[in-house]
């Protein structure tokens, strides 16, 4: 199971899955730094590393991997990088990394959804994972469904490279009142919290319609889109339906299809979706 820490009770249902399934679990923590932008949340991403500790191994990990940078992209020195931290507000302690010159990238679908809003952001997670399959040589890697663009594009690289593992994919677990669970919510002030309900709110709409019938892609995006417009105060980047396995549009959802959003509520990017 690879995170990036700040746990809740998402991730340990991906480790429940995983205990009910494998042998041996297996864990990792890594904020991996390729996947950030220039001006994303790298210096304030929630660090909570014993804690998470003490969860997983609650929970019955056997085997945690928490490495530094250093141990992942080993290299020289990038002063590209260095000024990267300094933007974030870190001080320059001399990180040599990463000076990644070899990437692993699905292209084409590394564009699309968060890929678009986030140019770079797949192929940092698929060096990553790539780099964490190669370490770890796993039978099965568990995966959350609310990531669901990184869990399609993930798929995809592991069919095109013939790598050995078994992708499982868990459902998105929500708080009680429909929020998706995400390490980012921590980012999210009382007002801001009932903001975001509106990604959920736009998603069950359009569930809704097409349990009624409708069929019709572009009607659904416009009924999402309308419940972000009672909220003006959330700022949509994405409303779109797609396909779940290659994240192209599609115009009809009469063979299922995988509704995606992703929205700024402040300053924090939420993104949820549902398969139709």
């Amino acid at each position: 199971m690879p995170t990036m820490g700040a746990l809740h009770e998402g991730h340990l249902s991906l480790v429940r899955a995983a205990r009910a399934a494998c042998d041996v679990v297996a864990a990792s923590i890594f904020v991996n730094p390729t996947q950030f932008g220039p001006n994303e949340d790298l210096g304030k991403y929630p660090r909570s590393f014993e804690r998470d500790r003490e969860w997983l191994e609650r929970e019955g990990v056997e085997l945690l991997f928490a490495p530094s940078v250093e141990e992942m992209y080993p290299g020289e020195k990038n002063p590209h990088f260095s000024q990267h931290r300094r933007e974030m507000g870190h001080p320059d302690k001399g990180v040599g990394t990463p000076q990644a010159t070899t990437w692993v990238v699905v292209e084409e679908m590394s564009g699309r959804l968060d890929g678009k809003s986030r140019p770079g952001h797949f192929r940092g997670v698929t060096t990553v994972v790539a780099k964490l399959f190669h370490i770890f040589e796993p039978d099965a890697a568990f995966f959350g469904q609310k990531d669901a663009a990184q869990v399609a594009i993930i798929r995809r690289m592991v069919r095109d490279l013939n790598v050995p593992v078994e992708i499982v994919v868990c459902p998105i677990v929500r708080e009680l009142d429909g929020l998706a669970m995400s390490s980012r919510n921590a980012y999210l002030n009382p007002q801001e919290r009932k903001q975001a309900l509106v990604l959920h709110r736009s998603l069950a709409r359009v569930k809704e319609l097409a349990a009624a019938g409708e069929r019709k892609a572009a009607q659904l995006v416009s009924a999402g889109r309308e419940e972000f417009a009672a909220e003006p105060s959330v700022r949509l980047d994405y409303f779109e339906i797609v396909d779940a396995e290659s994240l192209d549009p599609v115009e009809d959802v009469s063979r299922g299809a995988l509704v995606a959003v992703a929205a700024y509520v402040g300053a924090t990017r939420l993104i949820d979706n549902e398969i139709l």
